[in-house]
């Protein structure tokens, strides 16, 4: 399991280049892209595709190249493999059938992103993509609001703008936050400050390349009781039908209870949802 370059070739391992210049297989998602790395490296092994439309036809491939002793390396196109990437059937198979599956450590886009966001990373929470829509988004981004934990999702720079303004709503806006755009690339940024700062900063200067976004913990504010609870909950109600939008409800319900933005914004979706 061969972690390669997120996009500064200098941070390939030595082991790394060992390790795929040995092997009798190299196994990729995309061919044409590990072509171009291994061409650099100067060897030549055979590069078979492992995509998720094939990876169950290929598992039985990879079994039978094992038994046969063959060495071979797992890569993603950029960073770890496995990491929002394919290949969990073909690395699970291998561990089943008794054969040794070794990492070979290396780039990574998500800790690059979460050890440079400024935010604390002795606990995270790596998300992936987050869903385009529906329940399961929703409920994401409710785990987002509430968590004690940094987040680390990836997404497409056509859709920042859009997962950073429902971010606001889930979070509020001055949850602290970071994006990560083309890691150890020659145009490699890091924008750090609130999600509203963010999102006003993209907005008039739309990203490229790829994106990563990490988002700090909720502020643990203090306990309401059963009767205050109840209260704030209340409001919350009469102020999202007056038509207020959530954000707004729960500035006004921080304000006139209290209370810390975190929660107001926690009651204010638990009445919305």
């Amino acid at each position: 399991m061969v972690a390669t370059p997120i996009g500064n070739l200098e941070d390939l391992t030595r082991r790394a280049e060992r390790v795929l210049g040995e092997v009798d297989r190299v196994l990729a998602e995309d061919t044409r892209r590990t072509r171009v790395l291994l061409r650099h490296l100067g060897i030549r092994p055979s590069v078979v595709s492992v995509r998720e439309h094939n990876e169950a036809a290929r598992t039985v491939d990879v079994l039978d190249w094992l038994r046969a002793g063959e060495r071979l390396a797992l890569v993603s196109d950029a960073g770890t493999p496995l990491v929002s990437d394919p290949g969990l059937r073909v690395a699970r198979a291998a561990v089943e059938a008794g054969h040794d599956v070794v990492p070979v450590p290396g780039p990574s886009a998500v800790l690059a992103a979460l050890v440079a966001s400024g935010l604390p990373a002795d606990r995270f929470a790596f998300l992936g993509f987050a869903p385009r829509k529906g329940r399961e988004r929703r409920e994401l981004l409710r785990r987002i609001g509430k968590s004690q934990e940094t987040v680390v999702l990836f997404e497409s720079p056509e859709r920042l703008g859009a997962l950073i303004r429902e971010l606001i709503e889930a979070c509020g806006p001055e949850r602290r936050a970071a994006v990560a755009r083309e890691m150890t690339k020659v145009h490699e940024q890091i924008r750090r400050g609130t999600l509203s700062g963010i999102l006003s900063y993209y907005e008039e200067r739309p990203p490229q390349g790829e994106v990563t976004v990490v988002v700090g913990r909720a502020e643990m504010g203090p306990a309401l009781d059963a009767g205050g609870r109840a209260a704030a909950q209340r409001l919350a109600r009469a102020l999202l039908d007056e038509g207020l939008r959530p954000s707004y409800a729960a500035r006004e319900l921080a304000r006139r209870h209290g209370l810390p933005r975190n929660l107001a914004y926690e009651i204010v979706h638990e009445i919305g949802s």
